[in-house]
């Protein structure tokens, strides 16, 4: 029964194609490569609309998560081919003499796709927004915190920050308390066992025989000090100065009376007067007095 199911379907398959070979003995007929080979504006307008029936039916396909990276790849990558397709056919209709669909054409399909940031022209649809290493491309990065300035810095700088109130929690003197029992114990308890075993009054008799050598070596100290200073004040007696005479009021007055006197030596007499005068005094070895 199925035998022959498949030989009916068969023998529908190949009336249906010599019926199309019948209507249209060429075959289906292909579109053009490139847009500049066609030479109709209504040929042009139909590869344009049959165009934007193929994005279409691409763009609702890869809607589908379940189909696969690869696949989802490849339908963007054919998305993109045929957009770019499409922009030429535009471009062609304007040549001819048609209207200018990149101002008036719909744009819906195009605004369903989204660039990446650098990748003009190249857009993902669908599913392919959401492949590894394409969902990190769109994400936002977070926004920077503000920077801070050196006056927002101090605010929170104060006794804490320098460590000047750690003592006030108390914790500090708990165990600073601890430690300081645990010491108290092991001293008294190295103390006792010093004492039963006679090491204490070993210690005993030897920080009193250091005292009794730094007082000697201190004494010793001052005796030679003494000496040093008596020494001193021996040297400096003799080199003491004589003090000076003090001139009496009659050498005083003998002294200005001669002085007055030469003022007025000089003043009215001659210099061949004043010479023999001068000779006369260091011949005689002593002052003349006119």
């Amino acid at each position: 029964m199925a035998r022959n199911q498949e030989k009916a379907l068969s023998m529908l398959s190949r009336w249906y194609t010599y019926q199309r070979e019948l209507h249209n003995p060429g075959g289906p007929e292909k579109r053009p490569y490139l847009a500049t080979e066609c030479h109709s504006l209504q040929e042009a307008e139909k590869w344009r609309h049959q165009i934007i029936k193929e994005i279409a039916r691409k763009v609702s396909q890869i809607q589908n998560a379940g189909l696969g990276e690869f696949r989802i790849r490849d339908l963007n990558d054919e998305i993109n081919k045929l957009i770019r397709e499409k922009g030429h056919w535009q471009d062609r209709i304007v040549e001819l003499g048609g209207p200018n669909y990149h101002k008036i054409g719909p744009k819906m399909l195009d605004h369903e796709g989204k660039e990446l940031p650098g990748n003009r022209g190249y857009k993902y649809f669908g599913a392919a927004k959401d492949l590894p290493g394409v969902r990190e491309l769109f994400e936002e990065a977070p926004p920077q915190p503000p920077r801070k300035n050196r006056g927002d810095l101090m605010k929170d700088i104060d006794a804490y920050y320098y460590g000047y109130l750690d003592d006030e929690d108390g914790v500090l003197l708990k165990l600073e308390v601890e430690v300081e029992k645990k010491a108290r114990h092991l001293a008294i308890e190295e103390w006792k066992l010093k004492k039963e075993t006679g090491e204490l009054d070993k210690e005993l008799e030897e920080e009193e025989k250091k005292e009794r050598e730094e007082e000697e070596k201190r004494r010793k100290e001052l005796l030679e000090k003494r000496k040093e200073d008596d020494t001193e004040d021996d040297t400096s007696d003799q080199h003491t100065i004589a003090p000076l005479e003090v001139p009496s009021q009659k050498d005083v007055e003998i002294e200005l009376l001669r002085k007055k006197k030469m003022e007025l030596l000089l003043k009215y007499a001659s210099e061949d007067l004043q010479k023999t005068s001068m000779d006369a005094k260091t011949l005689m070895g002593r002052n003349l007095i006119f």
